[in-house]
């Protein structure tokens, strides 16, 4: 059962653009799932991240960012633990303690967790 905790002041909806890369003009919120905290996005679903990611760059892109779309930066600003990376297209990505962080396209609701330790464990629940 998924139930949203508090989310930051201007979180606004998710929206869906170009290759099904999610934006959000502020970062995401923590909600409280089954398997502990997590990081959720507007609308509720769990945000991940991936141990392939290193120095502040995402590994996912191409093929990976339509089945792992990217919490892109469409604006806003960066706070206490909450930073924007610079993809290798050029867009803005939300990181959180300096992780990436994405969606798994194939959450279908809030609350879904489908990506935790997709690809041998190398994806995992964002948690704060």
């Amino acid at each position: 059962m998924f139930t949203r905790t508090t989310f930051l002041a201007g979180v606004a909806g998710l929206m869906m653009a170009g290759a099904a890369m999610a934006q959000m003009p502020a970062p995401a919120a923590v909600g409280n799932k089954e398997k502990g905290k997590a990081l959720v996005d507007a609308k509720g679903m769990t945000l991940y991240s991936f141990d392939k990611d290193a120095n502040g760059k995402s590994a996912c892109n191409g093929p990976c960012a339509k089945n792992w779309p990217p919490l892109v930066a469409a604006s806003g600003m960066a706070m206490g633990d909450w930073t924007m990376i610079t993809r290798e297209d050029g867009t803005k990505q939300w990181a959180y303690k300096g992780k990436p962080l994405y969606v798994f396209a194939k959450d279908a609701k809030p609350g879904d967790t489908m990506g935790d330790g997709f690809l041998n464990g190398a994806w995992h629940i964002a948690t704060p």
